[in-house]
């Protein structure tokens, strides 16, 4: 881990050390200018070699603050850098047009800086609105009639931690349980640290409801937090995880198999913990509707081959913010955010009910999702 850690330590100083002179050779002309734009990538450069890897559990009174404002920096800079290269691309384009090429050079840097705090403002503001419900129909042939309307309420990629704290996870407790679920699904990146920092924060998770069909699976990051420790605790809270294992529940005589698969960073500790859909679908259960749930999306292949109905998955984030909305559309397609089919299976993609890194949505909107099954 530490040889690892020295190497992207390594890449990645060098690739904030270029992105900075390109800002600097175009948004500054004084020192006072250069030395303050330095700031945003110092605060950049520290979250992940501080709070990254091996020395994630060290806390101290401005940890919280220094993390957020290195997240809020990242997110600033991602902006300014698209907004930097844009006005560049314009001044190549605007020669012959005088007037506008003369703006471009006088007020393009001072356009810039604002434009970008705007975005950043507007991101902040979207991600601290809090998630939505979204209500979503998965049609099944021949669905068993007491299926019938079944709801399944989904929360995934919450990312209980330095931006998500204890009122936001309780918010998010109150408009799932308002859904009146049948079963609720958390799938993945809950929590995004260890359980003695976090615990008190998502602690309002046990009263999800109803009690005793609250199943998750474990996403990346509950493997980097401590994924034994937080599997005690979330049975302490009456959630159940499923790693690689089914459960059948009886709903007015139907029959409905819940499965759950690790996440493939899980494999790291053993091949048994590598994912495996085929386990998780219970053949010798007989007929059943079959759900499954996934962080990732593109375990879709493995498991439509192993006969599920549905898969539940996050991990994407839609993207969060532009431009990655773009990349992960590109990456994850065709199972990249919402409903989409893999042979006879449905697969839906959660946009995600937090937020990670940059605490923004821009382009994208946080959900706990509510889906029915109905029959066709």
């Amino acid at each position: 881990m530490s040889r690892m850690l020295s190497r992207f330590t390594l890449i990645f100083t060098a690739v904030l050390g270029l992105l900075y002179a390109y800002l600097a050779w175009r948004l500054t002309e004084h020192l006072a200018a250069c030395l303050l734009l330095a700031l945003p990538f110092l605060l950049a450069w520290i979250v992940p070699l501080r709070y990254w890897g091996d020395r994630r559990e060290e806390r101290h009174p401005l940890d919280a603050a220094l993390h957020v404002a290195g997240y809020l920096a990242m997110g600033w800079l991602n902006f300014a850098l698209l907004l930097a290269l844009l006005r560049d691309a314009l001044l190549a384009l605007t020669p012959a047009l005088p007037v506008l090429h003369a703006a471009l050079l006088e007020s393009g840097p001072a356009l810039v800086v604002g434009l970008s705090l705007a975005a950043l403002l507007a991101g902040f503001l979207g991600a601290r609105g809090g998630p939505r419900p979204v209500e979503v129909e998965i049609p099944v042939a021949d669905l068993d009639p007491a299926l019938e309307g079944f709801r399944i309420v989904q929360v995934s990629d919450l990312h209980v931690g330095p931006t998500i704290g204890r009122e936001y996870v309780e918010r998010v407790v109150r408009m799932a349980n308002a859904l009146q679920p049948d079963l609720v699904a958390p799938t993945g990146d809950i929590v995004d640290g260890p359980v003695g920092r976090l615990a008190q924060a998502a602690a309002s998770l046990a009263e999800l409801q109803p009690k005793g069909r609250v199943f998750l699976v474990p996403g990346n990051h509950e493997v980097y937090a401590g994924l034994r420790a937080w599997g005690t605790q979330f049975r302490g809270w009456g959630i159940r995880t499923l790693v690689n294992e089914y459960t059948l529940l009886d709903q007015a005589g139907a029959r409905l198999l819940v499965g759950g698969v690790s996440d493939p960073t899980m494999a790291a500790f053993g091949e048994a913990l590598r994912p495996d859909a085929a386990r998780a679908a219970g053949h010798g259960e007989g007929r059943a509707f079959r759900l499954l749930l996934s962080h990732r999306p593109k375990l879709a292949v493995d498991a439509a081959d192993a006969g599920f109905d549905l898969q539940l998955s996050g991990h994407t984030h839609g993207g969060q913010f532009f431009p990655w909305t773009l990349a992960v559309r590109r990456v994850h397609a065709p199972h990249a955010q919402g409903l989409s089919r893999r042979g006879r299976m449905w697969v839906y993609v959660s946009a995600g009910t937090g937020s990670w890194g940059p605490p923004l949505r821009l382009g994208t909107r946080t959900e706990v999702t509510l889906l029915r099954l109905v029959r066709v």
